[in-house]
């Protein structure tokens, strides 16, 4: 596997507060632990994200179905938001090519545009409807639940528009949802239109090698079996209970460790790639969601994390990083290779300030940035690890993203708290549904805690 991960800057011989020699035992077993509590839970079936075998059928109807469409659309449209929407910009930064968003159908070769309207904006949905072709574009529709009101307000702003252009629902709409249950699979049933099934037992953040992701990227062209295949790989290669050669698991124990014995519970995910940019806003709600939570002794625990990009954010956030609080650990992620890479030209030869810059290449400056960056965060005693992968192709995306969903469980262990649930974000999701006038949440008070008081109101109107 073309996976490596560097931890070495994570250690006392390099930062002050990195990990002892003397503290590898205690940490091993505190990994054992976790392990132990990660493989009881998963013999309840509840990683549904890990059971790509099961799900083979479901990815072959997504690969049939795409094929079915190819070329008879321009556009396709992801009506989805949060867990249903990050996993396809990920997978459409990394792995459509540059040209991907091209005018035409040539330059883009072949391939249909990918849009994801991931918020209710109305300037941005609209900006989209205006530019697509409602006869060559396809909307998809994704909610597990069906209840998702962003999601379904975008549903119906989309219908009423197919309606008004006389489409049929059912050649330009599929839906992403439960097997069974919700709004969405009932208007399924009824109108014809094809619906995909999100497994019971798959939360959103994990869900992208469900249709949630798959369906998207099939009907852009990208190869969702190479994908599914690196992750089965990777999965199988982090369900060790050895910490030093399990890579999701160090990943965790690192982290959590950096976090509850140095202070350090600011997380930065930090790729050299702009084909990797987009993982990091991924990662970022797959570590939030996940760990932060009351633990089983209601302390409120988890890390923040941060999505950050090399080399741009070199001139911004990385000051902050080198001389802000040394409460931040960063994890830089590089790709090895690339075939688009570009050789510097010998111009300039008389301006010390470039001339030295010929005959190097775009791809080797990129990466001498990122290790001179990760040296000088060691130099000033900012703890930070390196994950390094092949390529930036399906097989070895879908390898990282299984790396890090399996740290996530491994993590949710370490902290104490379900890394499947996400009870902190319902009662803001109630008081919306009240407040809309839903008829389920009428009243607006819930269990999870009392209405907020009313007091006076502060406002500041200038201009």
């Amino acid at each position: 596997m073309a996976f490596t991960l560097d931890v070495t800057s994570m250690t006392e011989r390099v930062v002050p507060a990195g990990v002892r020699d003397a503290e590898w035992g205690a940490l091993d077993e505190r990994f054992r632990t976790a392990h132990s509590a990660v493989v009881a839970t998963a013999a309840t079936g509840v990683y549904g994200y890990r059971e790509l075998e099961a799900q083979r059928a479901e990815r072959t109807r997504v690969v049939d179905f795409a094929r079915s469409v190819q070329g008879s659309y321009d556009d396709v449209v992801v009506l989805g938001i949060g867990g249903s929407s990050l996993g396809a910009v990920a997978l459409r930064t990394a792995l459509l090519p540059p040209a991907w968003n091209a005018r035409t159908v040539e330059q883009r070769g072949g391939r249909s545009r990918l849009h994801v309207l991931d918020n209710v904006d109305p300037r941005t949905i609209a900006g989209v409807l205006s530019v697509v072709s409602l006869p060559r574009t396809v909307f998809v529709v994704i909610s597990k639940s069906g209840g998702t009101i962003e999601t379904l307000a975008q549903y119906l702003v989309v219908r009423e528009r197919l309606a008004q252009a006389g489409l049929d629902a059912a050649r330009h709409l599929v839906f992403v949802t439960d097997p069974a249950r919700g709004a969405l699979r009932a208007i399924a049933g009824r109108d014809g239109i094809p619906a995909f099934d999100v497994p019971p037992n798959v939360g959103g953040r994990f869900s992208v090698l469900s249709p949630v992701g798959t369906l998207p990227a099939a009907l852009c062209g990208i190869d969702v079996e190479a994908l599914c295949a690196g992750a089965m790989v990777m999965r199988d290669a982090t369900m060790g209970a050895e910490l030093a050669a399990n890579a999701s698991g160090l990943f965790a124990t690192l982290q959590w460790r950096a976090h509850t014995h140095a202070g350090q519970g600011q997380h930065v995910m930090m790729p050299y790639s702009d084909a990797l940019r987009d993982l990091a806003p991924w990662f970022v709600q797959l570590w939030a969601e996940s760990l932060g939570k009351c633990d089983v002794d209601g302390l409120h625990v988890g890390p923040t994390p941060i999505a950050s990009v090399g080399a741009t954010d070199q001139h911004s956030q990385v000051q902050l990083f080198m001389e802000g609080p040394a409460d931040k650990t960063v994890t830089f992620v590089r790709v090895d290779s690339s075939a688009d890479d570009v050789e510097i030209p010998r111009l300039e030869a008389g301006e010390r300030a470039m001339a030295f810059l010929g005959g190097h290449s775009l791809g080797e400056l990129l990466d001498i940035e990122c290790r001179s960056t990760a040296s000088a965060l060691a130099r000033a005693g900012r703890p930070s690890m390196s994950m390094t992968v092949g390529a930036a192709d399906a097989w070895h995306l879908g390898g990282l993203m299984m790396w890090l969903m399996q740290a996530t469980t491994i993590a949710g262990a370490l902290y104490r708290v379900n890394p499947l649930d996400q009870p902190g974000v319902e009662l803001g999701k109630r008081l919306a549904n009240a407040e809309l006038g839903h008829p389920d949440y009428a009243g607006g008070a819930t269990e999870q805690g009392p209405a907020a008081p009313v007091v006076p109101s502060r406002r500041l109107r200038v201009g």
